[in-house]
């Protein structure tokens, strides 16, 4: 691997720190793109990396899209990230959570962590015995923000399509709608929960053909193979997996009008997002409407710390504002005729001081 600092990805980040363990077995990337607005705030990822260098890669482009995800959401955050080296049996011991506090507690506060792939509530409450800097703890009652922020982010990418479906064919509602879901998960399984209540059309796919399987026979859904889900002829291809997805060879396979979905860093390139536009697909930016579950877990964090009470409905109030931003993303693409990613970035950027 080349120094990181030469990557495409790097982005003049503020931190680029690697922790080793060598007694716990832990090894972590912590990325800081952006404090201008705040601390770094974005979740920790567990996995298993064939090359290392991926792993970098993704801490790097991960971190920066946090700093455009929580600008554009307009949290008082700026963007970090860390990921940890899983090994190939995916091992998690608690001296390597307590490894990693620490670690996250050396940094004094720049950057606040949270959950994401392959982390849970319960680790997150175990690095919060070490640190004080982490959010999206498990929560008392049904009223208070925070805890997964999996369902907040299924909504915020619900209405998010909504408005595409909207702005891209004409229709208040997606009733009778197709949409083809990659990833069923907490977030993909909840999207297309709450689309089946407003009487979409599914098709969907997992890795996890079984958890795949299941899930359509609760909601009367098609499943496809996951190698096949990006080739659906649908109205919305949602990608609710892992990042990268909409390279060359992913693009020329889909047959859809709209991409929306939840993971991060769909594009594997800049010029992938002109490409998309080029064919004619609507393009909701992934952190502008996937923002949902980082609005939760940081006002969760915000209200922890300042001791004052957090009203979930402070948290929908928020995520329903996910719509009009990428409308007006929409709209300045249309007027300006650069594509909704790179209208998306400029909007951003501004907003982080860069």
């Amino acid at each position: 691997m080349t120094a990181f600092w030469t990557e495409a990805d790097y982005d003049d980040h503020e931190l680029v720190q690697l922790v080793r363990d060598p007694k716990s077995g832990l090894t972590a990337i912590f990325a800081l793109h952006s404090t201008h607005l705040g601390p770094g705030a974005g979740g920790t990822r567990f996995w298993h990396y064939a090359e290392p260098g991926d792993a970098m890669r993704d801490a790097l482009r991960l971190s920066r899209g946090m700093s455009y995800k929580n600008a554009m959401a307009g949290l008082p955050m700026g963007g970090g990230k860390a990921v940890i080296l899983a090994d190939k049996n995916r091992n998690k011991t608690p001296e390597m959570l307590a490894a990693f506090a620490d670690a996250v507690e050396s940094l004094g506060g720049r950057y606040v962590t949270a959950e994401d792939v392959g982390i849970s509530e319960a680790d997150m409450a175990a690095v919060a015995q070490r640190t004080q800097y982490v959010s999206g703890l498990p929560v008392q009652g049904l009223d208070a923000a925070g805890g997964d922020p999996g369902p907040f982010t299924a909504l915020g990418i619900f209405l998010g399509i909504k408005a595409a479906v909207k702005h891209k064919l004409g229709k208040d509602s997606v009733a009778g709608v197709h949409v083809a879901i990659q990833g069923t998960g907490s977030v993909g399984g909840g999207v297309a929960r709450l689309l089946a209540r407003e009487g979409a059309r599914l098709t969907l796919s997992d890795i996890d053909a079984e958890r795949a399987a299941k899930l359509a026979a609760e909601l009367g859904a098609e499943t496809a193979a996951s190698d096949a889900i990006m080739s659906v002829a649908c109205d919305v291809f949602s990608p609710n997996a892992l990042g990268a997805i909409l390279d060359d060879e992913g693009i020329a396979r889909l047959d859809c009008q709209v991409v929306a979905g939840g993971a991060n860093n769909q594009l594997k390139r800049a010029e992938h997002g002109p490409l998309l536009a080029k064919r004619g697909i609507l393009y909701a930016p992934d952190y502008v409407i996937n923002a949902g579950g980082i609005i939760s877990v940081t006002l969760e964090y915000l209200c922890r710390v300042e001791k004052t009470p957090c009203d979930i409905n402070e948290v929908r109030k928020r995520i329903a504002l996910i719509p009009g931003r990428l409308e007006q993303i929409w709209q300045e693409s249309d007027t300006s005729g650069s594509s909704p990613d790179q209208v998306a970035d400029r909007m951003a950027q501004k907003l982080i001081g860069r």
